[in-house]
């Protein structure tokens, strides 16, 4: 396993990201905090899985996680960006910006859904240990996004904190001072992270912290999509905010079936085998 992990991030390094000189070599900044980001997650995942007492690979869990959630990031956003896709072909794929948080999500949770079956853990509960290193894990790699000046960033403004890229990615106009919205973004979802991890210590029925991960994280994205320089496409809402609105009623759903249940969350086959 660890020769393809190593692969696996070698390329992403490699592919993705500005360079940045560092001694005799160029580094990939968005590739680098990509890096930072998995290690963060399966840091957080593997202190998830030792307080459950399961025995499981966190590191290749979180690793092959995030490789489906760029695939499913960069599938969006073309379905998300038709115009682009004409334009460019299939050269989007691979090109250093696109990366639409939605599709992520989505193909991130499928593949934990898969790995944690195959680590004899049930869907909910796989998703239920993951939320603290999902939320870890997102609001580290926004650093790269802030690094390589890819165009995440929000609207100009006058805050003290604005921050200009005219040599970013995608770069703002001279003297012009833009919302740093990543950097709002690490701090949030580091507190999400802690909230979660701080829950997932208590006795809370299976598919509660996971619920709150699609609220919290949701109602984050809703928000600071304010500020982004996202197009509105229905109502005044973006497209991210629409999926985040998907993301908060999901959330909703599954806080709600967990509080109707009368019993914590059962152990899963590992953790009683782990036990005993």
């Amino acid at each position: 396993m660890l020769p393809y992990i190593h692969i696996g991030i070698h390329f992403v390094m490699n592919v993705f990201g500005r360079l940045i000189p560092v001694g005799p070599c160029d580094v990939p900044t968005f590739g680098l905090m990509l890096w930072v980001a998995t290690v963060s997650g399966a840091v957080v995942m593997h202190w998830s899985f030792r307080r459950a007492r399961v025995e499981a690979d966190a590191l290749g869990i979180v690793a092959l996680t995030v490789v489906a959630g760029i695939v499913g990031a960069k599938l969006w956003h073309v379905l998300d960006s038709p115009a682009e896709f004409q334009a460019d072909g299939w050269s989007v794929l691979w090109s250093t910006g696109g990366f639409a948080w939605f599709g992520g999500l989505v193909a991130g949770i499928i593949a934990l859904l898969v790995q944690g079956r195959q680590a004899g853990l049930k869907g909910l509960r796989m998703l239920d240990l993951a939320a603290p290193a999902a939320a870890v894990g997102y609001a580290i790699g926004r650093i790269g996004c802030l690094t390589s000046g890819d165009g995440d960033y929000g609207i100009p403004t006058t805050l003290p904190w604005g921050m200009g890229f005219p040599d970013g990615i995608d770069p703002t106009p001279p003297g012009v001072r833009v919302h740093p919205t990543p950097l709002y973004e690490l701090i949030v979802g580091l507190g999400i992270g802690w909230w979660l991890w701080w829950r997932g210590g208590k006795n809370r029925p299976t598919g509660a912290i996971v619920g709150e991960y699609l609220l919290l994280s949701g109602v984050a994205r809703f928000l600071v999509e304010f500020i982004r320089r996202n197009p509105a496409v229905i109502l005044g809402l973006s497209n991210a905010q629409l999926a985040s609105l998907g993301s908060v009623v999901a959330g909703l759903v599954l806080m709600w079936i967990a509080v109707r249940r009368t019993t914590p969350a059962p152990k899963e086959p590992v953790e009683m085998a782990k036990a005993a």
